[in-house]
């Protein structure tokens, strides 16, 4: 029996349980279909449709110029590979700040569209209405405090945030918030270790880490990040599993060499 066939699918309710059991959760960005299908056999339990698309896959130096139109694209195409792992998909800016009832729109398009289990909004009190709407509809929201990309121009840069006492209890107070207002978990981007330990504490849904220390209830990467695909991004908190970076300049090299000397397609790989 394999292993796709041995597991269930990750729930909002699997993820809490693991929570509660003390097992952490590995969360991995991801933005098309051949990826989807390896993350999701390695064991990864969430795919996040993260709208870093805009950045490593659109080659935008922010998160803001994304689309919805692009995130459901991406994240049909994630679906249609995901068999264990729940999928998660960021809404990207403009799709929920303003309006509540254009919050719940875009948040319909994302489920009906894609086959997606779930969403996620960055910010605290100022998103809360168009959480609470979104949550009142049926459909699983999970929340992202600290350093959120898409306030990136009001924070001026990606620095370390909820630094100082006033950060971290406002902090606090907008996560206990969120999970009041029905989210099923919360990211937690770029926070002192010491402040995502006491967040995870003080709620029952699970936190999700990057960039917050070990004591969150399960980690994310972005998937090019984790894997070496960007050499010239080194943070403090990202620990590289590969480097196909590399790999991948000396394998299409090779395959170039192979062209230009007629190496390539031999005898044995002709018709």
């Amino acid at each position: 029996m394999s292993y796709l066939k041995e597991v269930k699918r990750i729930t909002t309710t699997g993820l809490q349980s693991m929570k509660v059991r003390g097992e952490k959760i590995a969360m991995l960005t991801c933005y098309d279909y051949t990826m989807a299908t390896l993350l999701d056999a390695a064991g990864t339990d969430v795919l996040l449709v993260g709208d870093s698309a805009s950045n490593v896959m659109a080659g935008h130096e922010t998160t803001l110029p994304i689309t919805l139109d692009q995130m459901i694209y991406h994240a049909q195409c994630v679906s249609r590979g995901a068999k264990r792992a729940m999928v998660l998909v960021d809404m990207p800016f403009g799709s929920y700040q303003s309006d509540s009832a254009i919050a719940l729109a875009s948040a319909v398009r994302i489920m009906k569209e894609t086959g997606a289990h779930a969403v996620k909004l960055e910010g605290g009190e100022e998103v809360l209405e168009s959480i609470l709407k979104i949550t009142k509809a049926g459909i699983p929201v999970m929340g992202h405090l600290g350093l959120t990309p898409q306030s990136i121009h009001q924070f001026g840069s990606y620095g370390l945030q909820g630094k100082g006492e006033e950060a971290a209890e406002k902090l606090i107070k907008e996560a206990l918030m969120l999970q009041e207002a029905g989210c099923f978990g919360l990211v937690v981007e770029k926070i002192p270790a010491a402040l995502a330990a006491k967040v995870s504490a003080a709620l029952q849904i699970p936190t999700i880490g990057i960039g917050a220390g070990v004591n969150c209830d399960g980690q994310v990467l972005v998937m090019q990040d984790m894997l070496g695909m960007n050499n010239e991004f080194k943070p403090k908190f990202l620990r590289k599993y590969a480097d196909l970076a590399e790999e991948i300049t000396r394998a299409t090299s090779a395959y170039v060499q192979d062209v230009k000397q007629a190496q390539f397609p031999s005898a044995e790989e002709s018709y």
